[in-house]
C-alpha cells in the first residue's frame, strides 16, 4: 500500500472527473443527496466565494456546527484555497470558544444557530457585540483582531454576517483563472485541518494536521477493511473529531465512495438511515453501538447489509464488540490513536480473527513504526511488558499551534510521539492498550489498571456500562471507584458488586466506591470524561457522609 502525494481537492477532482454521477452525500433523512460533481462544482464556489471576502493560502476558517450539509463543503473549500480548516467542538461554550477563536488567529467562524441547550448566534452576539454595529466583512474586533468575518450556514441572515447562499453567489462570479493559479500553490505537506485536543485532561492545543497526514491515514483505514467504490459509510461520529473528518471522510474520499450522513448522533435515526440506504459500514464509540443495540425499536431495523466498521474513540468492551459482530452482521474493527497521529496509529484488520478484534487494537499502519517504549529508561519494551504507546511516520502531527515546548514534550528527538497511553506488544504482533498513564489508579503503592476492573465487571449480570476511576482514600491515597450504568430492571448496590469480585480479583483491585448512574459526562466527540466522574465521586460521597478527604 502506497503513501499519495495528493491534496484533498486533488481528490476531490478526481472522482468527481471519474465518477462525476455516483452519490458522494447522502442525507437520508432529508432526501438530500450530492453526487461527486455537484459537490465539487458547490465547492469550487465556496472556495472562490471565500478568497472574494479575503481568506488566502494559510488562513485560519473555523467550522463550529454539528454535520450539517456545508460543513463539508467548507472544509473542502479552504482545502483547495490552502486554508486551515479549524474545526470547533460543537459542545463549547463562550470562553472555550473565545480561547480557540485567539489562540488559532481565526479570521473567518462559520456557524449555525446551534444545537440542543447551544445557542451559538447569543454567544456570538455576546463576544462579538460589534456584529451589531458594524457592516459584514469590516469587522474590527479589540478582543480578536484577527478575525474578520462570520458566515451563517443556512438561508437566514443576521446583522454583521453573510450567510451561505451569498458566498456561494459570491464565487459563481469571481475569475476561474485566480483561483486556478491559487490551488496551484497548495502542497499536500501544508497544514489543512486544525484540531483543538478533545480536553479530557488539560487544556486544549491545536494539533496541525497536512493533507499527506490525513488523506493517507483515511486511505489506509480504508485498505485495512477491504473499502470499495462500491461502500456506503454511515457516519454518526462527529466531523470536528478526526474520528469523522479522517477516518470517515478521508477514507470515503480517497476509496471514492458514498458517506451516509447523520446530522447529530440519533440511534432510531442511525438505523433507520442504514436500514434505508442498505449501508455496509458503520462508525461508532462504544457508548453509540450500546445505544443503537438497545433502542427499543432496533428489532424493526434490517441490519444484514452492514459488513465491517470502526469501534474506537475509547477503550471497547469485549462484550460490547461481540454484541455488535452478532447483531449488526459487521465484522469490526479498532483503530487506536490519537489526533496527534492524525489519527490512526494501529488498527485490526477485516480478516483478523474475532479474537484479534476483539481483544487487541490490532498492527501498525503500513509507513508507520509502533513502539512500546519504557517511561523511566526510555528504551523499547520486550514482548509482553507494558510501556508507553508511541509511533513516528508520516502520521505525527507538524505540531501544536502557536506552542513548541508542547510540541517537543510529545514529539522527542528521535521524532517518536509520545501518546501517553499504556500498552503492550504481543507475540503475534498486535497491541494491546492497558491503560492512560494518567488513568492509572495507584493504591497504597499498587498500581491498578481501570480498564482490567472494567472489562471484568462487564461479566456481572445487568451491567449494561461501567466506568472505573480513581477516587481519593484518606488510607490508601487513591481507591477504586465504579460508575455502573445498568440494563433495565437492575440495580447495584456497593455490597452486590463487591460480593460479585471478592476471591475473583484481588482484593485491591475490587471497587471500594460504586455508583449507579444513567449516563456519563460525554466530550462532544463521544469520549466519557472520566476526570467529571473523580469530580462526581466527591460530590457522591459527601451527599452521603462518606469521608473521603
Amino acid at each position: 500500500m502506497q503513501l499519495f502525494e495528493k491534496t484533498i481537492g486533488q481528490w476531490l477532482e478526481h472522482w468527481a472527473e471519474a465518477t462525476p454521477d455516483r452519490e458522494y452525500i447522502v442525507y437520508s433523512d432529508r432526501d438530500l443527496r450530492f453526487t461527486w460533481k455537484e459537490f465539487n462544482d458547490r465547492v469550487d464556489d465556496m472556495a472562490k466565494g471565500l478568497l472574494a471576502i479575503g481568506v488566502e493560502p494559510g488562513t485560519h476558517v473555523g467550522i463550529w456546527a454539528q454535520n450539517v450539509p456545508d460543513w463539508l463543503t467548507f472544509l473542502f473549500a479552504c482545502a483547495k484555497i490552502g486554508a486551515v480548516a479549524v474545526t470547533v467542538n460543537t459542545n463549547y461554550k463562550e470562553e472555550e470558544l473565545a480561547f480557540v477563536i485567539e489562540h488559532s488567529d481565526m479570521h473567518t467562524l462559520c456557524i449555525t444557530d446551534g444545537a440542543a441547550g447551544y445557542n451559538y448566534l447569543d454567544m456570538i452576539y455576546t463576544l462579538l457585540p460589534e456584529l451589531r454595529s458594524q457592516p459584514r466583512g469590516y469587522l474590527r474586533s479589540a478582543r480578536f483582531p484577527h478575525l474578520k468575518n462570520l458566515i451563517y450556514i443556512g438561508q437566514e441572515k443576521y446583522r454583521g454576517m453573510y450567510n451561505t447562499p451569498e458566498i456561494l453567489l459570491l464565487g459563481s462570479t469571481r475569475d476561474d483563472e485566480h483561483y486556478r493559479r491559487v490551488k496551484e500553490g497548495v502542497s499536500c505537506h501544508d497544514v489543512v485541518n486544525m484540531q483543538y485536543t478533545s480536553g479530557t485532561t488539560g487544556f486544549p492545543k491545536g494539533v496541525m494536521l497536512s493533507h499527506h497526514n490525513i488523506t493517507n491515514n483515511g486511505y489506509l483505514t480504508g485498505c485495512h477493511m477491504n473499502f470499495t467504490s462500491d461502500d456506503k459509510l454511515c457516519v454518526c461520529v462527529p466531523l470536528f473529531h478526526c474520528f469523522g473528518v479522517v477516518l470517515a471522510v478521508m477514507n470515503c474520499l480517497t476509496h471514492g465512495c458514498t458517506q451516509v450522513m447523520i446530522e447529530k448522533f440519533d440511534p432510531l435515526l442511525t438505523l433507520a438511515s442504514i436500514h434505508r440506504e442498505r449501508c455496509t459500514v458503520l462508525y461508532g464509540v462504544p457508548t453509540m453501538f450500546i445505544a443503537e443495540l438497545h433502542h427499543p425499536m432496533f428489532p424493526m431495523f434490517d441490519m444484514r447489509s452492514l459488513r465491517t466498521g470502526i469501534m474506537a474513540g475509547a477503550l471497547c468492551p469485549r462484550e460490547l464488540m461481540r454484541e455488535v459482530s452478532e447483531k449488526m452482521y459487521m465484522d469490526i474493527t479498532s483503530v487506536y490513536g490519537l489526533t496527534e497521529s492524525s489519527p490512526g496509529m494501529t488498527q485490526t484488520r477485516i480478516d483478523d480473527s474475532f479474537e484479534v478484534r476483539c481483544a487487541t487494537v490490532g498492527r501498525p499502519y503500513e509507513h508507520t513504526e509502533v513502539a512500546v517504549i519504557d517511561p523511566e529508561t526510555g528504551k523499547e519494551c520486550p514482548v509482553g511488558v507494558e510501556g508507553e504507546m508511541c509511533c513516528r511516520g508520516y502520521l505525527n502531527m507538524k505540531g501544536y499551534y502557536k506552542n513548541p515546548e508542547a510540541t517537543a514534550q510529545v514529539i522527542d528527538a528521535q521524532g517518536w510521539l509520545h501518546s501517553g497511553d499504556l500498552g503492550m506488544k504481543d507475540a503475534d504482533g498486535n497491541y494491546h492498550i492497558t491503560g492512560r498513564i494518567k488513568d492509572m489508579i495507584i493504591r497504597g503503592g499498587e498500581n491498578i489498571s481501570p480498564k482490567e476492573v472494567e472489562d471484568f465487571l462487564y461479566k456481572m449480570p445487568g451491567v449494561k456500562d461501567v466506568q472505573v476511576v480513581a477516587v481519593r482514600s484518606p488510607r490508601y491515597g487513591e481507591d477504586v471507584g465504579a460508575f455502573i450504568i445498568p440494563h433495565e430492571g437492575y440495580s447495584f448496590t456497593t455490597e452486590d458488586v463487591r460480593d460479585f469480585c471478592k476471591d475473583r480479583i484481588a482484593r485491591y483491585k475490587i471497587p471500594r466506591y460504586v455508583f449507579t448512574v444513567k449516563e456519563y459526562p460525554l466530550t462532544g466527540s463521544g469520549k466519557i470524561q472520566k476526570f467529571k466522574l473523580r469530580d462526581l465521586a466527591l460530590e457522591l460521597c459527601a451527599q452521603n457522609g462518606i469521608n473521603i478527604i
